[in-house]
């Protein structure tokens, strides 16, 4: 526990002010944490970072993570997608290259685990962009669920979400996350008002609180079926990136789509 809580203050004490100051130092920041991200991935996978198929799939998350400004010496945005595509290409050539030992199915995994890091950070830095009112919301309702569900599944949970994918985690902790959240946002909300009026607003938080479970959800059924208890251990005592921030890889696209950010 104590491990864990250092870690949390000395992440705390580089994340916030970076996240408040913004610009280009911040916009670093989620790019390497999207390669870290897809980099524990590739280990998870049991890929060399320096092998041929690592540095495409890093090439390619490059092409999704960085900011647009970055990218302004393309002719217009749709390269990017052109750019990301020619690595999936890659890919596919490098299967013919290998004579199969590099499959079709590595370059299905290593491309969705691209675009499974590299959009959500992306959108890190575009909800940034959008406002720090607007991130600071987004990420207190994350934090709020996470807690909320860990200390009221704690004292009442009874009955198990998914033990398959996450023993540990129950009906009673998701809803009561998901309340909290609601609770913590909606003042937030009242004090700080959104692109939306504010019964809106509560269920943009509802929606978001709930896809940040999902989230986490799906980052557990990612390290049970590779047996590993950790993305990574980058963060001592909290495990990788992707154990982090597996709840804010769903919830920032889910609120690109319904315009927050």
């Amino acid at each position: 526990m104590k491990q864990r809580v250092v870690t949390a203050v000395v992440a705390l004490l580089i994340f916030i002010p970076l996240v408040i100051y913004g610009r280009i130092p911040f916009e670093i920041l989620c790019v390497l944490l999207g390669l870290i991200g897809l980099s524990e991935i590739y280990i998870m996978r049991k890929k060399l970072l320096v092998s041929p198929e690592a540095t495409i799939g890093f090439l390619a998350a490059l092409m999704i993570i960085v900011p647009e400004k970055w990218l302004a010496f393309l002719p217009n945005s749709e390269w990017r997608f052109s750019a990301f595509y020619f690595f999936v290409l890659l890919y596919l050539l490098y299967t013919v290259v290998t004579r199969n030992r590099f499959s079709f199915d590595d370059a299905g995994v290593l491309v969705l685990g691209v675009l499974y890091t590299s959009v959500g950070f992306h959108y890190l830095i575009t909800a940034r962009q959008a406002g720090l009112d607007v991130l600071f919301l987004i990420l207190f309702t994350v934090w709020a669920t996470d807690s909320g569900a860990y200390m009221v599944g704690r004292r009442f949970g009874k009955n198990k979400l998914a033990p398959h994918i996450s023993p540990n985690k129950t009906w009673e902790g998701t809803i009561g996350g998901s309340v909290i959240a609601l609770i913590i946002g909606g003042v937030y909300t009242y004090f700080f008002p959104q692109v939306y009026n504010w019964g809106t607003m509560l269920l943009v938080i509802l929606l978001a609180s709930v896809v940040g479970q999902l989230g986490d959800l799906v980052e557990s059924a990612l390290k049970r079926y590779y047996g590993v208890k950790d993305s990574g251990r980058i963060l001592p005592g909290h495990g990788g990136i992707l154990d982090r921030f597996d709840s804010l890889l769903f919830v920032l696209p889910v609120m690109h789509f319904v315009g927050l950010i």
